[in-house]
């Protein structure tokens, strides 16, 4: 009983020292935001906070994957919604964007680590398994929706959904119009042309672009 306890208050802490760096991060920014200031807002010592995470880098992973948790039910949600496929598109990224919304700043901070070097970028290998994982929830919303997809693009569909929504998701990022609606309306015109593109990619006459297409995404990835 008392290690389910030690292990209780274990998760506890590395949750408060996870929101402490989340608030700073906000209020600060991830570059002024240090160790030691974590530390004092979570309430724990200098060392304590480096026994639950090696590095401010160490904390944005803990909120990239505890993002992907909490949005896990909303995701489904959203899918349950409805099997039209751009319906469920538009869903996935709103219930993002939603969720995001609070921590936009922190986003903005990190929009520009993208070199698949740099641990924090949403092409490393140290978020390899938020991004598949990301890319599955694609992956089921085509499956399971009314939209036939030919076999040879099926395969490679859901990583380029993804990264269509990493797009909108950096031009949101930067849209400073009033409730980010230029970022609305470039998803609805944008889900209009790819679901369109996806439903006639299955038709006999465009099978030659389909496969020319498909040669040189797989070219690329």
């Amino acid at each position: 009983m008392s290690g389910k306890s030690e292990f209780t208050k274990s998760e506890l802490t590395r949750a408060r020292i996870l929101d402490a760096a989340i608030g700073l991060f906000r209020t600060q920014g991830f570059e002024a935001t240090t160790m030691r200031g974590i530390a004092a807002e979570a309430g724990v010592a200098l060392g304590g906070a480096y026994y639950y995470f090696e590095s401010k880098n160490a904390i944005v992973l803990a909120f990239y994957d505890r993002s992907r948790q909490e949005m896990a039910p909303l995701l489904e949600e959203a899918l349950a919604s409805s099997r039209d496929l751009r319906s469920r598109l538009g869903s996935m990224i709103e219930v993002k964007l939603r969720y995001f919304l609070p921590n936009r700043d922190i986003l903005a901070a990190l929009a520009g680590r993208t070199d698949p070097a740099d641990p924090l970028s949403p092409f490393s290998e140290q978020t390899r398994v938020i991004r598949d994982a990301d890319i599955q929830v694609f992956a089921q919303a085509v499956a399971d929706s009314r939209t036939k997809v030919a076999r040879d693009l099926a395969e490679h569909l859901p990583r380029l959904l993804w990264m269509y929504q990493m797009g909108i998701i950096l031009f949101w990022i930067y849209d400073h119009s009033e409730g980010q609606q230029r970022t609305h309306k470039l998803l609805d015109s944008s889900l209009d042309l790819i679901s369109g593109l996806i439903k006639g990619s299955s038709l006999p006459f465009l099978a030659p672009f389909r496969k020319r297409a498909v040669k040189i995404i797989e070219s690329v990835m």
